[in-house]
């Protein structure tokens, strides 16, 4: 149990396009090792306190300490303990491996309900805006997002609406490019008018979707939160039905505060979805359970790595058994 791979996958094979006789790894794989900074965390002593065979007062107190280490919360930690008594109890659980099992099935449960694909069919074009403090990777995961839906045979266009970094933009003209995309920027300027601008294109051209950029922010900057709030409504003069979804960016590495973070955001923009990254930099992989119980917005895409395709739909079921494999 709490396995580990043997080595990450490669930048060559995780890359699209890479010849027919390369190593490809699959998902699992990729999430298997970009969560196993959370998994060593939680793992070896978790394989010690299960060692028991039984679950006690002292199991869970050992279990209570370990996960809110691991960023999962007081809240979610109470409540996994809980449920995990009560199946004790109900089935008689008597080996680790059965205690292990009824922790993960526990921990699924509770993350479940945020399992919610993105569904982009209702509207065309279906505008996502996309939110987050700086280094969050925004930007980076609009790249990934467009090449995603490219995937699904959508077509996409970029609205360079952080105006205040030149190097957002740039780097969005980059990711562009890549993905063989139109991207709408302009030098400076009003970030609501860059997406105002980019929305008439989009309808224009006939486009599926519009990935809306806005410059990175903290929640305790007011003035800045106000006028991402102002962006939104812009969106909503382009196209009364916009956006139809806003996406917080959050750095896993963040632990908690990304607690903070929904809740701010969501004051001012109404969050609809999530994009957790950089789980594959962080042993924090349990704020996830720390958001289901809080603040419960549904998780659409995680990222574990550097490549274009590390970014993908969030699905309940293999981020747990990626975590206790």
């Amino acid at each position: 149990m709490f396995g580990f791979l043997k080595k990450p996958p490669t930048e060559n094979e995780a890359a699209p396009g890479n010849p027919d006789n390369a190593p490809q790894v699959s998902w699992r794989e990729r999430l298997k090792f970009g969560l196993s900074r959370t998994r060593a965390q939680l793992g070896g002593k978790m394989k010690s306190i299960f060692a028991r065979g039984k679950v006690d007062d002292e199991l869970l107190e050992e279990l209570e300490t370990l996960l809110v280490t691991s960023d999962v919360g007081m809240d979610a930690t109470q409540h996994l303990l809980h449920e995990l008594k009560l199946r004790a109890k109900r089935d008689k659980l008597d080996t680790p491996e059965g205690i292990q099992k009824a922790l993960a099935d526990v921990l699924h449960d509770l993350l479940k309900p945020l399992e919610q694909p993105l569904d982009v069919s209702s509207h065309k074009p279906y505008i996502i805006m996309i939110a987050g403090i700086n280094g969050a990777g925004k930007t980076t995961s609009i790249g990934k997002l467009a090449k995603y839906f490219q995937a699904q045979g959508k077509s996409v266009l970029l609205a360079a609406g952080d105006t205040f970094r030149a190097a957002a933009r740039e780097q969005l003209m980059t990711w562009g490019t890549r993905n063989n995309v139109t991207v709408i920027a302009q030098d400076g300027g009003d970030p609501g008018a860059v997406i105002f601008d980019a929305i008439a294109a989009a309808k224009a051209r006939g486009i599926d979707i519009v990935l809306a950029d806005t410059a990175g922010r903290l929640p305790t900057q007011l003035h800045l939160m106000e006028e991402i709030a102002k962006v939104r409504r812009v969106i909503q003069k382009a196209e009364p039905s916009g956006p139809h979804e806003t996406l917080l960016v959050l750095d896993a590495n963040i632990g908690q505060n990304a607690l903070m973070q929904v809740k701010a955001f969501d004051k001012a923009i109404s969050v609809t979805g999530l994009v957790v990254t950089k789980l594959d930099g962080t042993a924090k992989g349990g704020v996830l359970a720390a958001i289901a119980r809080q603040c419960p917005k549904p998780v659409r895409f995680i990222g574990v790595g550097e490549g274009i395709d590390d970014l993908r739909p969030f699905v309940a079921r293999d981020f747990v058994d990626a975590l206790f494999e």
